[in-house]
C-alpha cells in the first residue's frame, strides 16, 4: 500500500481541501494521510471563515505522521502565514520527504484570501523550492511571475520561468480559459501539452487541490512526471464529466465516478 499526505485546509462542504485530496487518493487505490493548517467555513458559495491552526499544534501533526506511517508523496495545500510555512519547510527537510507537489493556493475561487498577503514573499523563497512539481492555474502563476500568463505562448514562457526560478517540474493549469482547459507540463527539459475541451459543468469546486493530489499518487506509485500527470488529467476530467449537481453555487466533483462505473 502507497501512502500520501495532503498537508492543506479543511473544507467543511467536503469539495475542496484535505476532504478533496482524501477522496482522490482513496479513489486511486492510495493510503491518504492528512495534516491540516486551517479550518475553514464554507461551501459552494464561498469560504465565510478561517481558523489557523497554532504552529505548534501543525508540527505534532508533522511529527505524528512522518515517525510513524511515512508517506511516499506530500501535497501541499493551503498555508495560511509564515509562522506555518517554518514549520513545513523545517519538517520536510528534517524527514526528507519525497515527490513533494506543490499547489500555490492563495486565493478560493469565490476571491477570499486563504494566505497572508506577507507571506507571500517567505513562500516564494523557502517553500517553493522544496518541491518536486508545481501546480499554479493561471491566475496564480501571473501572481507568483509577475507577468500575464493567458496566449499559449506566454504559457510557455511562464512555465520555463516557473520551472528555472523553482528548480522543479510545473503543470500549469488551463482550466481559468474560457475557451479550453488546456494544461501544460515542463519538466525542466520538455513541454507537454494536454489538451482538453471545456465540459460544460459549473460543478468544479477543488479542482486544484483534485488535481495535485492526483499528480502525488502517480508519483507515491513509482510513475514519472510525465506518467503521473497523464493519470491526473484523465482523473479530474472524468470526474468533472461525471456532472455530479451539489450545493447552490459551483459544487464539487464526483471523486468515485469510478466506483459508481463498476
Amino acid at each position: 500500500m502507497r501512502t500520501v499526505l495532503t498537508i492543506a485546509g479543511s473544507d467543511c462542504s467536503g469539495g475542496a481541501g484535505i476532504q478533496a485530496d482524501l477522496k482522490t487518493m482513496a479513489a486511486l487505490g492510495l493510503y491518504g494521510q492528512s495534516v491540516i493548517t486551517a479550518l475553514t467555513a464554507q461551501n459552494t458559495m464561498g469560504v465565510a471563515d478561517i481558523m489557523p491552526v497554532s504552529p505548534d499544534f501543525l508540527e505534532k501533526q508533522l511529527q505524528c505522521v512522518f515517525t510513524d506511517i511515512v508517506p511516499d508523496a506530500v501535497k501541499l495545500g493551503m498555508i495560511t502565514g509564515i509562522a506555518q510555512m517554518r514549520v513545513i519547510q523545517k519538517c520536510l527537510i528534517k524527514y526528507q520527504a519525497k515527490h513533494v507537489v506543490m499547489d500555490p493556493v492563495m486565493v478560493s475561487t469565490s476571491g477570499r484570501n486563504l494566505m497572508e498577503p506577507d507571506a507571500l514573499a517567505y513562500y516564494q523563497e523557502h517553500l517553493l523550492p522544496l518541491a518536486e512539481i508545481y501546480t499554479p492555474n493561471l491566475p496564480e502563476a501571473e501572481q507568483l511571475l509577475k507577468r500575464t500568463v493567458k496566449t499559449r505562448e506566454e504559457r510557455v514562457a511562464a512555465a520555463r520561468e516557473f520551472a528555472l526560478q523553482y528548480k522543479g517540474a510545473v503543470y500549469l493549469k488551463g482550466g481559468h480559459d474560457m475557451a479550453h482547459a488546456d494544461d501544460l507540463l515542463f519538466d525542466g527539459a520538455n513541454f507537454s501539452w494536454f489538451s482538453q475541451e471545456r465540459i460544460p459543468n459549473r460543478n468544479t469546486h477543488g479542482t486544484g487541490c483534485t488535481m495535485s493530489s492526483a499528480l502525488a499518487c502517480g508519483l507515491a506509485l513509482g510513475l514519472g512526471v510525465q506518467a503521473s500527470a497523464e493519470m491526473a488529467k484523465a482523473y479530474i476530467t472524468g470526474a468533472i464529466a461525471a456532472g455530479m449537481d451539489l450545493g447552490k453555487g459551483n459544487g464539487p466533483l464526483n471523486h468515485i465516478y469510478k466506483m459508481k462505473e463498476t
